[in-house]
């Protein structure tokens, strides 16, 4: 057995070896040459590609791929037959056909095709499935941990980057279907004509791949690029301003999809600046767009800095404007109420607006978990959203982007199991988070049960253990100034806003901890229906994981574990630096499956994980040790730290960029 499982393993990794494994093929097939018959008599550029795919990939029986409408198939359908010695691929468009070549040659892949069931019927929940890159002009990323932007200006439009067709292959092959280039904070110029023809040249890239372009707009453009006096949304000038721009995109690329839109947000311009409701701004833009069939994608991350709780202000600000929103607007809103957080509840939202089309925004990228250095892979935790919100409910789903230049896309080979299961999840949410895995490990890494058990098992636990030993059991926003990437629950900046600091969050104080949403604290929990508004408002039943985002809970308080609350944080940051500890022996197990590089890498990253998540145990339960005045117990990991220590540490970097192991060991 033991002799089986060696050579299993040398075999796997011989595999691995033949080619250059640097981590950017991603999950893609190697091309090694297919041997089956791939027929068709529709020539397009999408079928062309289908066909490529096959023939380079597909080593079972001969494929035929047909056009045929189907009222079991949606737009983007298809439905894969196998009969005699032929397999039947059918869909009602060439995108359809495209992902179901996708499905058969990922099905050989994950060595599924012989167990898999037909015929084969799949239908696309979400119409729209959008990545959002956070991407400046000048090549920056906001909350970027992969290098540059992928996006050249400087060359566009005269040269395309080969990475430009890797990158459309790869969002096709999951079913991403569209793609905003830039940031959300967005730049006037992107608008301007240069501009426009460097879009232009991304878009005709992309469309062979199914995939539509999207931009996000500055909604003062017209100020900035034409010198009108106002932007206000009801202006006869700026009306004409934008329906002549929009013609002008539409003139060079056909099938643009639309606008995306941060207003009145953090400093950015909206209809809110002239009088104007987010209504009046969402629905002069779509009125632009309609008659191109293009949407605007307005988003409700809205906040203001003298509110008393942050969490409640998309739902103050959206709920009233519920039904005045034009036919092709989506609110867009964050799967949370404050921010991206480790674990947040489903923003109330949601399931308060009923008349208006909504989209769901995670953020694959990780700025809150421990950027492209850490572990975390989050298809656990867009699951808990679904639990919450029903994907029928929901119009699009969109994912602030983790890709960048550097050689692997996304800064940590796992980071790249992120961008797939948003796709595979943007595509099917009732897919689960093991089956995702699965698929992404036998693609990216190896088949073999040796290597896909314990790393299932890491990658299953590891948003958990982020939570654990940064934020747990409903703590937010204790991270430290300008960067979010390690702790600072003590953080205070003079002048700067209450709501970017932590204590706006912990209210840590000699009674307790947590931020009061009850109704005797901001009635937050009153967004949310019943009977969810009485189990988050009653200390007794909230659910333990989110206690302390809806509590301020005395520090001997016992919880149903029955420690006191105090106790139970001991008890979360320690079992967080457990669990990291174990990836670390997972990991090492799986040394014969992978090839040394990325298995060296790998086993770098998890060290500074262990030593991150040390840093946050240590200074979060030191910082509220001095307001609890409780001893730590006996049978948790004592601090290695000193508090005056660890307030001393100060990385030096911004949101733009991802520490080094380098940095992190010099400064702290």
């Amino acid at each position: 057995m033991k002799k089986r499982t060696l050579l299993l393993g040398l075999i796997c990794l011989f595999m691995q070896m033949a080619f250059a494994e640097d981590g950017s093929r991603l999950w893609l097939p190697k091309q090694n040459g297919g041997n089956a018959s791939i027929t068709t008599s529709i020539h397009t550029p999408t079928t062309a590609i289908a066909v490529k795919e096959l023939q380079q990939n597909w080593d079972g029986p001969a494929v035929h791929l047909q056009k045929k409408k189907d009222k079991q198939l949606s737009a983007e359908g298809y439905r894969i037959n196998h009969t005699g010695n032929q397999v039947t691929i059918t869909s009602p468009t060439d995108k359809g056909l495209l992902y179901a070549a996708y499905h058969l040659i990922r099905l050989q892949q994950t060595q599924e095709w012989d167990k898999t069931t037909l015929p084969i019927v799949e239908n696309p929940v979400f119409p729209i499935r959008i990545l959002n890159h956070w991407d400046n002009l000048d090549g920056t990323i906001e909350r970027g941990y992969a290098g540059k932007s992928l996006w050249n200006w400087e060359e566009l439009p005269a040269i395309l980057s080969p990475r430009y067709e890797t990158y459309a292959r790869a969002n096709a092959s999951i079913g991403i279907n569209g793609t905003v280039l830039n940031n959300v904070n967005a730049s006037p110029q992107i608008l301007s004509a240069p501009y426009l023809q460097k879009v232009k040249s991304l878009a005709d890239a992309f469309r062979p791949y199914g995939i539509k372009v999207y931009l996000s707009v500055n909604f003062a453009s017209p100020m900035v690029l034409d010198s009108l006096e106002t932007a206000d949304p009801l202006n006869k000038e700026v009306i004409r301003w934008w329906k002549n721009k929009v013609k002008e995109i539409y003139q060079l690329i056909p099938d643009f999809g639309g606008f995306l839109v941060k207003a009145n947000s953090e400093g950015q311009p909206g209809p809110c600046d002239f009088g104007r409701t987010h209504a009046e701004g969402a629905n002069m833009l779509a009125d632009a767009l309609k008659p191109f069939k293009g949407i605007v994608m307005w988003r409700a991350f809205v906040y203001n800095a003298n509110d008393a709780d942050r969490a409640k202000q998309a739902y103050q600000e959206f709920k009233p404007l519920d039904g005045q929103f034009r036919e092709n607007v989506i609110i867009q809103t964050k799967n949370g109420p404050v921010d991206f957080q480790p674990r947040e509840p489903y923003s109330p939202l949601f399931t308060a607006i009923e008349h208006t089309d909504q989209m769901v925004e995670f953020q694959v990228t990780q700025e809150y978990l421990g950027h492209s250095n850490h572990i975390a892979y989050l298809a656990p935790m867009w699951k808990e959203f679904f639990n919450f919100v029903p994907a029928q409910t929901l119009k699009a789903v969109a994912g602030v982007s983790n890709i960048g230049t550097d050689v692997n896309w996304c800064g940590h080979p796992f980071a790249q199991s992120n961008w797939y299961a948003f796709g595979r999840l943007a595509w099917n949410p009732s897919l689960t988070s093991e089956e995702i895995a699965e698929e992404w490990m036998k693609q990216t890494f190896c088949s073999e049960k040796g290597f896909i058990e314990p790393v299932k098992q890491l990658m299953l636990e590891s948003h958990e253990a982020v939570v654990d030993y940064m934020m747990p059991m409903g703590l937010h926003h204790l991270f430290a100034w300008g960067h979010h990437y390690g702790p600072e629950p003590w953080c205070d900046i003079a002048g700067a806003r209450a709501d970017w600091m932590p204590s706006y969050y912990h209210k840590a104080d000699k009674k307790g901890l947590g931020f009061n949403r009850s109704s005797t604290g901001s009635n937050a929990t009153a967004q949310y229906p019943a009977p969810l508004a009485d189990l988050y408002n009653d200390m007794k039943t909230c659910p333990e994981e989110y206690i302390l985002w809806f509590h301020h809970v005395p520090w001997d308080y016992v919880l149903s574990n029955g420690r006191t609350l105090w106790e139970s944080l001991c008890f979360h940051y320690d079992r967080g630096v457990q669990q990291v500890r174990k990836f670390q022996q997972l990991w090492d197990q799986t040394e014969s499956y992978v090839d040394e590089e990325r298995f060296k890498e790998i086993q770098t990253s998890l060290k500074t994980q262990v030593r991150d998540a040390i840093w946050w145990k240590d200074a979060c339960l030191l910082y509220f040790q001095e307001f609890s005045q409780m001893p730590f117990p006996n049978d948790y990991e004592r601090p290695i730290h000193t508090l005056e220590d660890l307030k001393k540490v100060n990385l030096g970097i911004t949101n733009y960029e991802c520490p080094t192991e380098e940095l992190l060991n010099r400064n702290r």
